[in-house]
């Protein structure tokens, strides 16, 4: 008779329902035990903000597959409800407790997906609040709704200003509730760099949220939130949205070697450091793909590929795990905000340039064109791409999902401008923004243009640069940098000779493009000159105060 092998999987989702799937079309005769402690295995977790609102109006669409049809589809044993509290590696069996009681499953190969548990802060007075909810899975969707249905609450708080959070937010602002952001730093969404998070601020403001950065929860009274700052908030609701951490306090005894943030220490092969137990999804310690450091990165994109991966390893294909960049992306009302690979606070001490690129969706004659704000970085020793960030109402996605992919390509920035992309005026432009990228950053390369971050340019003005607004007069008169002389760039030629060539200047447009013009005028003639990097668009939107009207 052919040996037949069981095989475990803890956690279902992302992860470990891609592997049951994946491994049972290459392999009919093993037997497949998927153990949940949750009561659905498949489920779009990243949908569960937008069921708030009704934007999503059937729960059921919630359910990616349903548990029957994975029975019958791919004859996986699925238990539910069924939470797994020990692993004994030596038996090759794992412990369970459910309503039925303990019992014990064999396995000749164990794969864990257990995920993350949502992060939940210890505050006093916090069970004296009436509605404190996290958001996970469907049991705390149900629990959210239902609380929502019953109380009709006119207020509510979330804390943590990442990518769930920001979701959370603006779901509850369309049910019309009053809305408080608390978030303990000094700017939301992680992954972007402060120049740039700015935008999704300025964007939660707009739409009527109460931003309270550098703020913390003190103590709570019943619906009363007492802030650090002294600040008093009533609030009906409160959902911690503070972040999560791998779910692997069951691993306890078990041998299994725990790393960052005790995270499954794995192999490139999935392997942890008990024969014969495997382990994928948000619950894994992997390589950053930039720097090869150990990285938590909880997102369902890599989790579904490294259960296919591991599927696939097992049934004696070659593969192993590559690490991940962190690609991601977030809606907040009209805008999208996404990321891909490092931000500069993550390369502190290393050698890199930052671009800010501003630019149209599609072509600028087309109707519908919106501004896309682009921040790419690169190494500057070997010119490869370290991460970007984009901003925009259309178009954010597809420009960020190539930089991801140049990324993993290990192409070099200015590689970028070979690009051959889709083009006709609904769709982009016949040089879109990563083509400028390319063309950008080749400039640099080449010292045709010398770039000043807007952080700098404060301290260079101290220092005695002179700025230049290239931009025409009327643009100068709406709003300037204060201490910025208008000399606009078509004009720029005949008027040279009221320039020093013993000062040092700065030029800026709205967008950099037309202050390179002037850059290139002004070098050939033999000035010190270099180009406000993000121009008048970033810096007014960073530096109000620095702002003249």
């Amino acid at each position: 008779m052919e040996n037949r092998k069981t095989i475990v999987v803890v956690g279902g989702v992302a992860g470990g329902m891609s592997f049951a799937t994946r491994y049972r079309r290459l392999n009919q005769k093993d037997r497949i035990i998927i153990v949940d402690k949750n009561p659905y295995v498949s489920f779009a977790n990243c949908g569960l903000p937008y069921y708030i609102s009704g934007e999503i109006s059937d729960r059921e669409d919630l359910i990616v597959v349903e548990e029957e049809t994975l029975k019958n589809r791919f004859d996986l044993d699925i238990r539910t409800n069924e939470e797994v509290i020990k692993i004994n590696p030596e038996e090759k069996s794992v412990i369970t407790k459910s309503d039925q009681g303990e019992n014990i499953i064999s396995y000749d190969k164990l794969i864990l997906s257990p995920g993350a548990k949502p992060t939940v802060l210890n505050i006093e007075g916090l069970d004296t609040h009436p509605g404190v909810f996290t958001l996970r899975n469907i049991p705390d969707i149900d629990q959210i709704t239902g609380y929502i249905n019953l109380i009709k609450p006119k207020s509510a708080t979330v804390i943590g200003g990442g990518f769930i959070g920001l979701e959370v937010v603006e779901n509850l602002i369309h049910l019309g509730m009053e809305v408080n952001l608390i978030q303990r730093s000094n700017q939301i969404l992680p992954p972007f760099d402060p120049e740039m998070a700015i935008f999704a601020e300025k964007e939660l403001v707009k739409n009527g949220v109460n931003l309270y950065k550098n703020s913390q929860i003190n103590k709570i009274e019943g619906n009363i939130l007492h802030l650090n700052n002294g600040k008093v908030l009533e609030s009906d609701m409160l959902i911690m949205a503070v972040g999560v951490s791998p779910e692997t306090g069951f691993l306890e005894g078990s041998g299994i070697e725990l790393g960052m943030k005790k995270g499954i220490k794995v192999d490139d092969k999935y392997k942890t450091s008990v024969d014969d137990i495997y382990a994928v999804g948000d619950a894994i310690v992997v390589k950053h793909n930039i720097t090869k450091e150990d990285a938590i990165i909880s997102l369902a994109s890599p989790a579904n590929r490294q259960g296919r991966q591991l599927a696939d390893m097992l049934s004696g294909m070659d593969h192993k795990l590559t690490g991940s960049l962190g690609t991601s992306i977030v809606r907040i009302f009209s805008k999208a905000f996404a990321s891909t690979g490092l931000n500069e606070k993550q390369l502190k001490g290393k050698n890199y340039q930052s671009l800010h690129l501003l630019a149209n969706s599609h072509a600028g004659y087309y109707p519908g064109a919106e501004d896309i704000l682009l921040k790419v970085i690169y190494d500057k020793d070997t010119k490869k791409i370290l991460g970007a960030q984009g901003i925009g109402k259309d178009g954010v996605d597809k420009r960020i999902d190539i930089l991801a992919t140049a990324i993993k390509a290990g192409m070099n920035v200015n590689d970028l401008q070979e690009l051959e992309l889709a083009y006709a005026p609904p769709f982009g432009s016949a040089k879109d923004i990563i083509n400028m990228v390319g063309y950008y950053s080749e400039n640099v390369i080449l010292g045709l243009t010398n770039p000043v971050q807007i952080n700098e340019l404060k301290g260079l003005m101290e220092e005695g640069y002179k700025v230049i607004d290239v931009r025409d007069e009327d643009e100068y008169s709406v709003g300037h940098i204060k201490g910025a002389t208008n000399l606009p760039l078509d004009s720029l030629r005949e008027n040279i000779d009221t320039l020093d060539k013993d000062e040092k200047y700065i030029v800026h447009c709205r967008s950099s493009v037309r202050s390179y013009n002037a850059e290139r005028i002004l070098k050939e003639a033999g000035f010190n000159v270099s180009n406000l990097d993000g121009s008048y668009f970033y810096f007014s939107n960073n530096y109000p105060d620095e702002v003249e009207k």
